[in-house]
């Protein structure tokens, strides 16, 4: 056998390993937690969420009961989700910006319990419209963009002002960075808060869980008009290009797993952008059930498939399984 035929040699320990998986390590900062926020419960209560194993959504106190053992052990970021109830919701969204809503009731008390705690929030209509679409619809059905990108400009300046570091936009409206840049900079928050984008979000099956934790599915019709399609190389692409230029601070590819193509294709396009990576709810719950019928080890497989995300290219993941992950990356390096 030739030398240069010869690889176990580079690889036979543990330090050798790991110079061939920097790219890849797991640590606890690259971790995004999801959270739901509530005012469908008492304030001081949380509840089951169906067909999202595990999962809770929280009132304003319970969330915060909830993070503090976490944030002693190390949890850098949470991404907000508000859920509300139906009788709150109007075909302009107008409780989302209610200081009322259990979102903006949150932040202020969130940002002087843990200072060291990152809030990132996610900014979309569909949990505060009447009809459950992304954005503000005209009189034949279809997305009125331009309304949709002040409604969610609005919305943003309340968050950052109510302590959010990060806002987060997940409605795929043309247009919707750079008018929250905007509304940022006119506000001096531009230099302080930022904006992750969304921005190669496809229509995906996987959202199913989700959809039952913020109670946000359309009452009809679907949101192919907005996400992307599942088999669009070209757009996803544009889609980050779009947005990068309008001043994201962040991009994103969501879902994770069956994108791995994109995340890689998106990452080599824009490699000073930091690049998250949502592993979405069906994702987790496909994960869960399948260890849970003794399919495989839940802790080895949920870390092949962030390592095989950071492999792609992800510098940021946001995933259900950060609990847990606290205590598994602990244990040891995780490549």
């Amino acid at each position: 056998m030739e030398a240069n035929h010869l690889l176990h040699s580079g690889y036979f320990n543990e330090t050798l390993r790991s110079w061939h998986s920097s790219n890849t390590l797991l640590n606890i900062s690259q971790l995004i937690y999801p959270v739901f926020v509530t005012d469908l419960i008492p304030d001081e209560s949380s509840e089951e969420i169906p067909n999202f194993p595990e999962q809770r959504r929280y009132g304003v106190d319970a969330l915060t009961e909830h993070l503090a053992p976490l944030v002693k052990k190390g949890l850098k970021t949470v991404l907000i989700f508000g859920v509300t109830a139906d009788t709150n919701k109007t075909l302009n969204a107008a409780y989302a910006s209610s200081k009322d809503s259990p979102v903006r009731r949150c932040l202020p008390k969130l940002r002087s319990k843990f200072p060291s705690l990152t809030l990132a929030v996610d900014l979309c209509l569909c949990a505060y419209t009447s009809h459950g679409h992304c954005g503000i619809l005209k009189s034949d059905g279809t997305i009125d963009n331009q309304a949709s990108i002040e409604r969610l400009a609005e919305i943003a300046l309340s968050c950052a002002q109510d302590g959010a570091h990060i806002i987060a936009p997940s409605d795929m409206m043309d247009g919707r960075i750079g008018a929250i840049k905007k509304i940022l900079l006119e506000n001096s928050l531009g230099s302080s808060v930022a904006v992750l984008s969304y921005s190669s979000k496809f229509a995906s099956c996987f959202y199913g869980p989700f959809r039952d934790a913020a109670q946000s599915a359309p009452s009809s019709g679907n949101r192919r008009a907005y996400q992307l399609p599942a088999a669009a190389t070209g757009l996803a692409i544009r889609a980050a290009e779009r947005d990068a230029n309008e001043g994201a601070d962040m991009l994103m590819v969501k879902p994770g797993g069956p994108f791995l193509d994109i995340i890689k294709e998106v990452k080599q396009r824009f490699p000073h952008h930091p690049l998250a990576v949502y592993q979405v709810s069906g994702e987790y719950a496909m994960l869960w059930h399948a260890a849970h019928a003794n399919a495989f080890d839940l802790r080895t497989a949920v870390i092949e498939s962030l390592v095989g995300m950071r492999r792609a290219g992800a510098d940021i993941l946001i995933t259900y399984f950060t609990p847990q992950l606290l205590d598994w990356l602990k244990e040891e390096p995780q490549y």
